[in-house]
C-alpha cells in the first residue's frame, strides 16, 4: 500500500485534532486548524462560518454530540494545495458521513470546508 502524500497525512492529522475536546475548547488551537474562510454545513443542515463555529464551541453553545468515534477515514490529494478527506463519525448512536476540503496556506494545511450528512445503517435493498 502506498504511503499517503504529506498533504493527505497533514489533513488526516488535522481531522483527528478537531475530534479532540481540548482542541474544540481552545480558540488558539482552533485558529491553527480552521482556514480564515472556513465554512461548514453540519448534520442538521445548519451553515457555520469560522467565527461562528469558534464562538459556539468556546462558549458551549454548539451542539455537544459527546465523544465522536471516527472510522473509514480516507484522503485524496486533488491538487498541490488541496486535499479531500472523507470519513464517518458516530456519537450517541447518531452517524454522519463527513467530507472536508483542506487547503495549503503559508502557515500549513487548514480546513477550508466541511460537510456532514446523517445516515442510518439499513439492510441492503432486495435482500
Amino acid at each position: 500500500m502506498n504511503e499517503p502524500s504529506p498533504g493527505v497525512a497533514a489533513a488526516v492529522e488535522g481531522e483527528l485534532r478537531l475530534l479532540d475536546p481540548l482542541v474544540r475548547a481552545s480558540t488558539e488551537l482552533l485558529v491553527q486548524v480552521l482556514h480564515p474562510e472556513f465554512h461548514e454545513v453540519d448534520s442538521t443542515g445548519r451553515h457555520w462560518d469560522r467565527d461562528t463555529v469558534i464562538t459556539s464551541l468556546i462558549t458551549g453553545t454548539a451542539p455537544r454530540p459527546g465523544p465522536l468515534t471516527a472510522s473509514r477515514m480516507h484522503g485524496t490529494q486533488l491538487a498541490d494545495d488541496l486535499v479531500h478527506v472523507t470519513f464517518d463519525t458516530e456519537a450517541k448512536g447518531k452517524r454522519a458521513h463527513r467530507s472536508s476540503l483542506w487547503r495549503l496556506t503559508g502557515t500549513g494545511w487548514l480546513l477550508y470546508y466541511h460537510q456532514a450528512t446523517p445516515f442510518i445503517t439499513e439492510p441492503a435493498a432486495g435482500g
